[in-house]
């Protein structure tokens, strides 16, 4: 009665969305994904060869004024236990990110949304003068891109393994996989589990109370939100993103 019962629960999985991929973005059409705070993409998004870009030469004349958020999200539904998988690229000293749990509402999902940090690892600090910003957290060598900052991190919160990490270069596609529970976070890159945490656990809540976010009471407290993507100034590109609800 008991294997029945176990096999009749893992057929009706099945035949759930929850094990079913929602295409968030499928090369076609930009429904459902807008500004931070606002009701379109902010100039600068579009679709280019079948690929969601960021490029600055798409900012148009008319644009120059704007002032809302260019971090964007995927508003149609917000997402609580989920896989998550997307492929992307950055050009050299290229910076994003992907926010999950995001609410809206404040100055930028930063402040409130775990981010599965995108960065040139190689490039970044040879680029951009990082000394300054990292003293402030008491960097040994603040030059340099510290661990919490790189390609794969929990930024400012848990780091990759980097034996295990795989980061393909700037300008090359890599794909990314974050795996979500209540129990365990999981975050993949290139086919490889970089780094895992429990959120909300002890652990978790002393690294948010002595570090970075120590002065963002609301940081990571959501259980449920949005998907998104961090403008930072860079050019950006992202393709196959699909979510699988858990």
């Amino acid at each position: 009665m008991l294997s029945a019962l176990v096999m009749c629960t893992f057929s009706s999985c099945k035949e759930t969305p929850y094990s079913e991929w929602i295409h968030l973005f499928d090369g076609t059409s930009t429904e459902g994904w807008r500004a931070y705070n606002g009701d379109a993409l902010p100039p600068g998004w579009a679709i280019k060869d079948s690929i969601l870009t960021f490029h600055t030469e798409q900012i148009l004349e008319e644009d120059y004024d704007y002032k809302g958020s260019r971090d964007i999200i995927y508003g149609v539904e917000e997402f609580e236990n989920f896989e998550l998988y997307v492929e992307w690229k950055i050009p050299e000293g290229g910076n994003s990110g992907i926010f999950y749990h995001i609410k809206e509402g404040y100055e930028g999902p930063h402040m409130i949304a775990p981010e599965y940090q995108l960065i040139d690892d190689q490039n970044y600090a040879k680029i951009h003068d990082l000394k300054a910003y990292n003293e402030s957290f008491g960097a040994l060598e603040p030059e340099k891109l510290q661990d919490w900052q790189s390609t794969a991190a929990d930024y400012a919160m848990h780091t990759p393994d980097t034996a295990e990490k795989v980061l393909h270069p700037a300008g090359q596609w890599n794909s990314t996989k974050i795996v979500f529970s209540t129990e365990r976070v999981e975050h993949w890159l290139n086919g490889e589990k970089v780094l895992y945490f429990v959120p909300w656990s002890g652990d978790w809540y002393k690294k948010r109370d002595s570090g970075k976010w120590k002065n963002a009471p609301d940081y990571g407290k959501f259980k449920t939100g949005y998907i998104g993507f961090q403008d930072h100034g860079s050019d950006l590109w992202f393709r196959n993103i699909k979510i699988k609800k858990m």
